[in-house]
């Protein structure tokens, strides 16, 4: 009696029979079974047309462009487990902190300039340089005839961002005669120019009184942009204890305010001008007079300023803002004949 065979089962025992079906290998299988380590690399054999020679650096049997150990897909420079692998001057940003800003300032451009932004409408002429930065650093150039003689010069300033790079250039442009008679009280022009040596800002100051006793006639400086176009003003307010000053715009309308400390004196530490929102109670930025070393601050009037300023502020009141360090700068760390000119307030 014949029978049907039995599909195999692991219950009945192989010795009466029963066993597993021979495995079938499909002849049209040509691809391995068992995986492989790795990523398989390029198909074998040379990958350049007949009687070319392989460039200096190239492998015999690669393709150009082909990197091993990487997958198509994935760029060099992330990391295993999916981590982007942030560009070099970039910290990585730690739990619980927002992203890092993208609209970090350009590359450097020749001569350590930072290189002018693209794509901004609404803006003077020069002043995209400050749409993507929240700090600038005023440097002033030391003068040696001024430094050892006591002959007053034109002041001249380099205007940097946060991470080193020239955004502007700055020149006082005023008169021998007046120099050397009005000193820290002169009226003056200055010029701000670019990279390219086009003067994007224009700073005025008038001859005025800056003694707590005359609240009649303070000082003031008028900021244009371009030159002739008036963006904002500031002016000086009548105070007895501390400096104060109201940065306002192009409508002078009052945008900002400016108190300074009781005590202006530089010694061996930082000097503090806040600034503050129009009503004075939200801090939002400040000016502050660095201290430049003994040695600097003895025997010149070179001095270094820092100025911070809300990343999102209009870029005519930054400008603004640049102009208030100036007059900072002329009314209490200037020298005259080598007399420094720090001074308690507004005593």
């Amino acid at each position: 009696m014949s029978h049907k065979p039995t599909p195999y089962s692991p219950n009945f025992p192989q010795s009466q029979g029963y066993g597993p079906p021979p495995e079938v290998v499909k002849s049209n299988e040509n691809y391995p079974m068992q995986p492989q380590g790795g990523y398989p690399g390029p198909p074998p054999g040379p990958m350049l047309p007949p009687g070319a020679q392989p460039l200096p650096g190239m492998q015999t049997g690669f393709q150009p462009g082909f990197q091993p150990g990487f997958q198509p897909g994935f760029q060099p420079g992330f990391q295993s487990g999916f981590q982007p692998a942030y560009a070099s001057g970039y910290p990585h940003p730690q739990p619980g902190y927002p992203p890092p800003v993208m609209q970090q300032p350009a590359p450097q451009g020749p001569g350590g300039w930072m290189t002018i932004p693209q794509g901004l409408s609404n803006c003077p002429p020069g002043l995209e340089y400050l749409s993507m930065i929240d700090q600038l650093v005023v440097h002033q150039k030391v003068e040696l005839l001024e430094a050892f003689v006591g002959f007053e010069t034109n002041n001249k300033y380099t205007v940097k961002n946060s991470i080193g790079q020239k955004v502007y250039y700055a020149v006082e442009d005023n008169d021998c005669c007046t120099r050397n008679c009005c000193g820290p009280m002169r009226p003056f022009d200055m010029k701000i120019m670019d990279n390219f040596r086009n003067e994007v800002i224009h700073l005025h100051r008038p001859l005025a009184c800056d003694s707590c006793w005359c609240p009649c006639w303070l000082q003031s400086m008028e900021v244009s942009s371009p030159p002739g176009s008036v963006i904002g003003s500031i002016e000086q307010e009548w105070s007895i204890c501390k400096p104060c000053y109201a940065i306002k715009n192009a409508a002078g309308d009052v945008v900002l305010r400016i108190k300074g400390p009781v005590c202006t004196f530089s010694i061996c530490g930082d000097v503090e001008f806040h600034v503050y929102s129009k009503d004075g109670d939200t801090k939002v930025g400040k000016i502050t007079k660095n201290w430049s070393g003994l040695a600097r601050e003895v025997f010149t009037d070179s001095d270094y300023f820092g100025i911070t300023f809300p990343m999102d502020l209009d870029v005519r009141i930054k400008a603004v803002l640049l102009g208030a360090c100036f007059l900072i700068d002329f009314m209490f760390f200037e020298k005259s004949g080598n007399q420094e000119s720090d001074r308690p307030g507004m005593l």
